[in-house]
């Protein structure tokens, strides 16, 4: 009950499900709540949002979605589920999207058995996600999402290739959690279609989209997204095209200031931990919380805030780098501040 309860509260940053697409080995990475092992996926039993909304998507009738791990498959449910769209969900690896599949129909059929959601729901999410390897299948989607890792190379091929294989007139958004959407829209022809959808992790659990419009998106292409997310039952915010954006921003530095007072000997691990779940009602200790995330992402995600923002207060604690670099990486390699290799 405990774990239900924090896994609903706990809103944190990792990385997911390694997979390869457009032939390479990507890993996605995004807000999420309780992350686990890079190559697993999660079990959780957390019931899903079942009631669908009715909040019109406009011309958006069918999404396409670039991923098939943790992130991706859950957007594609959630789209499928309670948008009642039809979804392509595409992964080069089809053992990848076979994966996710049978994990959504187990999770679906839990739901049934529960009562959440009704079998007849529960099929006609599955029947309205079509599974490809290939992006050509999107020629006919209104809007993609792509939903793989946080790096700007791998980001650039799949954004060029997109613009190769969907309509002019569809919405390219990405699930970056720090990346700078204008950077992203600028390896296309059409930057006004780009925008930032940034969903947290488990996906069908977290109520919250954050929207990035880019320097260049347009107020249409904003208010189809806006519409979309709503569509899916989420509870949208919007920031201002900026390193970390809002949840990043403000979660990132906190977790690096507990790595630097466990480096200076402030407290103990367990002390500060155990101060910030109980003296500021956190529901997880953001030294434990980062073992959740992965550390390694934890350190991509200050770098980029150190590097693009310039401002020393948020400068990787040397700690962290020192962890990441012995492969520890927290809960998905079996031991970060935490010991897991015996649970």
């Amino acid at each position: 009950e405990i774990l239900r309860t924090m896994w609903r509260q706990a809103v944190v940053c990792g990385t997911t499900t390694t997979r390869a697409i457009s032939g390479a080995s990507l890993r996605s990475g995004s807000c999420s709540v309780f992350a686990t092992h890079a190559s697993t996926t999660t079990t959780t039993t957390v019931p899903f949002t079942t009631t669908r909304t009715h909040y019109s998507t406009e011309n958006v009738r069918r999404v396409g979605i670039v991923g098939a791990g943790q992130m991706g498959a859950g957007i594609a449910q959630v789209a499928a589920q309670v948008a009642g769209l039809d979804v392509v969900l595409m992964d080069s690896s089809s053992a990848m999207i076979q994966k996710s599949m049978t994990h959504m129909d187990g999770l679906l059929k839990k739901n049934v058995a529960k009562g959440k959601l009704t079998q007849e729901e529960a099929d006609g999410t599955i029947k309205r996600i079509k599974t490809v390897t290939d992006m050509k299948e999107f020629g006919d989607v209104d809007v993609v999402i792509e939903a793989v890792t946080e790096n700007p190379d791998v980001k650039k091929k799949i954004f060029q290739d997109l613009e190769a294989h969907t309509r002019k007139d569809a919405i390219l958004a990405s699930n970056t959690s720090s990346i700078s959407i204008s950077k992203i829209a600028s390896f296309t022809q059409r930057p006004e279609k780009v925008i930032g959808m940034h969903f947290m992790n488990p996906v069908p659990v977290m109520k919250l989209v954050e929207i990035i419009p880019g320097l260049a998106t347009s107020s249409e292409t904003l208010a189809s997204t806006q519409s979309l997310a709503k569509a899916m039952g989420k509870t949208t915010t919007v920031s201002d095209d900026r390193p970390g954006f809002i949840a990043n921003r403000l979660l990132l530095p906190y977790i690096n200031e507990a790595v630097m007072g466990l480096q200076e000997g402030l407290a103990t691990r367990d002390d500060i931990d155990t101060t910030m779940k109980l003296g500021c009602n956190m529901p997880m200790g953001p030294l434990q919380l980062a073992d959740f995330i992965g550390l390694d992402t934890c350190l991509f995600i200050m770098r980029v805030l150190h590097k693009d923002l310039g401002d020393d207060k948020y400068r990787p604690s040397p700690l962290l780098v020192k962890y990441v670099d012995a492969g520890w990486l927290g809960v998905k390699s079996g031991r970060g501040f935490y010991d897991y290799s015996k649970k």
